[in-house]
């Protein structure tokens, strides 16, 4: 009984089960074609402002395998991430040049007072659980931030190595001081950077621990993170970063499912990623896989059917060249020149020429009689041009300058964009100062353009520039080089950004000063003048101390500038000299003698002093005397508090402010003997800056 009743029921059964089968064949075929070779119907094509392209895609099914895209509420895309970890947000997607950009966490970690690491993160997130991604090589580089930090990217765990990861490189670097690290600067004090090679998976570093006790108060963390060369520039603020900062980085994707060329790849047609017609399959450059470009002639999406479709080479004259008559065929693009009317050996990049009559031939004769008239005259001027360039180099001590390692010599083609009226940023009795960048690293400069010159001192101008690029301090402004290619050479500084003392007390760059900073300011400054009088080979007075000579840095770093009017004398040698100052800031006992010394800036810095804490304008009006003032105050016994700056003065530190006016005093002495050093001023200052910061 039993088998008959089988017997009967089979025969009615196998239809549907081959019905169902064949159904669910039909349905996951659908399905892999529209997550590989397709945007499936009604996916989204946006999210916010960027276009969404297969292979990328949003939602189930609109991507292929390891390009899916999260879109936030608000518009915002993300990669789609792990479990474990949040989404990493995309500001931008290329299908031409196969890459991502995305923005990736840092990596720190940050010590306590016993030196011990308290709270760090690797950086580490998951992006990349398919494989498709790699860290682009060409495009980002490795930065380290901190002060004793060593740090390395780690790729994929390796079982087989020592550490446990594939180490791919890193570096390091020191600082002792929070000032010994420079805004822009990133060599190994404060920040180091490397190149990463190609292969790289995985945003995750790891630190060697070095001491951190002595530089918690300025560097209390290590940081390390990938990101794109010209997205990041050190800043010393970064030496306190915040952890949750996100870098930029531009990441090469490639279809990688399986395939590790694209002779592999075309050889399974059902997950083939070019898909279109007039495509052409490309091995990865970083990486295992391959991508998909649209064929010469042709633009699109590679990855969808149809998606490369012909470039009309005529409507786009910028790019595709004709200078006949032009006609698009599909990838490519025919051009001639009118039969019978006009010629050309090759019209796709001479013009046509026309086939002129016997009296168009003589009017062209004639025309091209006075062109070469005129290029004779061209080349003639030209030439004169060029051996007056060559005198004036000569005589401005070109050859010498040469065999100088430390100076640069510009042509004056290199500084022609920058000597613009656009870019003047001061403009006095010796000439202009404008702003520019020069060089690969596009370094920000101040070019001097004198307006006129002592002539009998011209002769010693290559000695000059020679001392002055050897005069290396950090509160001295840097002599980069010169152009010598014009009768009064051109110099070039490196530019200081926050502007001059004087803007900053008294202009439009007006900013509040605590007692701190304007000691921190005093005390730089005379730094510079006491290594220029004492502690270089050749005694270096400036002759024109005054706020307007004192330029400051981001983080209110000051930098002497503006002592190329001064003589460079010889060591226990006295010259009287001929300096054009400023009369306010001027030595008294100079205009008697006729004899500058070290003296004379020791006077000038006292009036710079007095004003920093008054922040009143020194004035050698006789109606606003604010020399002459202050003294009588101080002689006759009586308070100069009234002097004083209200910003400072209600300050606790009325026996510094007393010291500060005292040593003023002393400066502007008529006795230049009563006149301190100022090796010793900038001594006194530093020690009154540090009982202002409280140390």
């Amino acid at each position: 009984m039993i088998s008959k009743s089988n017997d009967e029921v089979m025969p009615s059964t196998t239809p549907l089960i081959v019905v169902v089968v064949l159904l669910l064949i039909t349905l996951a075929s659908g399905a892999l074609v529209a997550g590989q070779n397709s945007t499936a119907g009604g996916c989204p094509t946006k999210c916010g402002a960027m276009d969404i392209r297969y292979p990328f895609g949003i939602g189930d099914g609109c991507s292929r395998r390891g390009f899916e895209i999260v879109c936030e509420d608000g518009g915002v895309p993300f990669l789609a991430a792990g479990a474990d970890t949040k989404p990493i947000q995309v500001t931008g997607l290329s299908i031409e040049k196969a890459e991502a950009r995305v923005m990736l966490p840092i990596a720190w970690q940050c010590f306590n007072s016993s030196d011990v690491v308290y709270s760090s993160s690797n950086g580490m997130v998951q992006f990349n659980e398919h494989g498709v991604y790699r860290i682009s090589s060409t495009r980002n580089h490795l930065v380290v931030v901190g002060c004793n930090t060593m740090a390395f990217t780690q790729n994929q765990p390796n079982a087989g190595d020592d550490y446990g990861y594939d180490f791919f490189t890193g570096c390091t670097c020191y600082c002792s001081s929070r000032f010994h690290a420079t805004s822009g600067d990133c060599s190994g004090v404060g920040c180091c950077q490397v190149d990463i090679p190609a292969g790289l998976t995985d945003n995750s570093m790891v630190f060697y621990n070095l001491s951190h006790r002595s530089k918690l108060q300025f560097s209390p963390c290590d940081y390390a993170f990938l990101v794109e060369k010209e997205s990041y520039s050190f800043s010393t603020g970064d030496l306190r970063m915040n952890v949750d900062r996100k870098m930029p980085v531009t990441l090469d994707w490639a279809i990688r499912d399986g395939s590790l060329s694209c002779s592999h790849a075309k050889a399974n047609k059902s997950t083939y990623a070019c898909v279109s017609d007039n495509s052409d399959c490309l091995d990865s450059m970083n990486g295992p896989g391959y991508i998909c470009s649209c064929s010469t002639g042709y633009e699109g999406n590679p990855y969808v059917p149809n998606g490369c479709t012909d470039i009309n080479e005529c409507e786009r004259k910028d790019k595709y060249t004709c200078y006949g008559n032009c006609r698009n065929k599909p990838g490519s693009y025919d051009c001639r020149c009118p039969k019978g009317r006009s010629h050309s050996a090759d019209p796709y990049n001479e013009p046509c020429i026309p086939n002129f009559p016997l009296a168009a031939q003589i009017v062209v004769g004639v025309i091209g009689g006075f062109f070469i008239i005129a290029l004779v005259v061209f080349i003639t001027l030209l030439r004169r041009e060029k051996r007056k360039t060559k005198e004036f180099f000569e005589k401005n001590g070109g050859p010498i300058l040469e065999k100088v390692n430390n100076i640069k010599l510009f042509k004056k083609d290199d500084l022609k964009p920058i000597l613009k009226s656009g870019n003047i940023i001061g403009k006095g009795g010796f000439g202009e100062v404008y702003k520019g960048h020069i060089g690969e690293t596009n370094q920000p400069v101040a070019v001097k353009k004198p307006i006129n010159v002592n002539l009998a001192k011209k002769d010693q101008f290559a000695n000059e520039v020679i001392i002055q690029s050897r005069v290396i301090h950090k509160n001295i402004v840097k002599l980069i080089g010169c152009c010598l290619e014009v009768d009064i050479p051109i110099l070039v500084y490196e530019f200081i950004s926050k502007g001059s003392l004087e803007d900053v007390l008294h202009g439009s760059n007006r900013l509040p000063l605590n007692l701190a900073q304007r000691l921190h300011i005093a005390a730089q400054s005379a730094e510079a003048l006491a290594y220029m009088h004492s502690k270089t080979s050749t005694t270096i007075l400036h002759g024109d101390v005054k706020p307007a000579n004192i330029l400051l840095s981001d983080d209110l770093l000051p930098k002497i500038s503006d002592f190329g009017i001064s003589r460079l004398l010889a060591i226990d040698n006295e010259h009287t000299m001929s300096v054009i100052g400023d009369m306010t800031y001027m030595d008294p006992i100079y205009f008697q003698t006729g004899l500058l010394t070290d003296k004379s800036d020791v006077y000038s810095f006292g009036v710079v002093l007095l004003e920093l804490i008054t922040r009143k304008k020194a004035s050698h009006s006789d109606k606003n005397n604010l020399l002459k003032n202050f003294l009588d105050a101080y002689t006759n016994g009586t308070t100069v508090r009234d002097f004083i700056d209200e910003e400072i003065a209600a300050t606790n530190h009325l026996e510094l402010l007393a010291g500060i006016a005292g040593m003023v005093v002393q400066c502007l002495s008529l006795d230049v003997n009563q006149r301190p050093e100022m090796t010793d001023i900038a001594e006194r200052l530093h020690y009154m800056a540090k009982k202002a910061r409280g140390i």
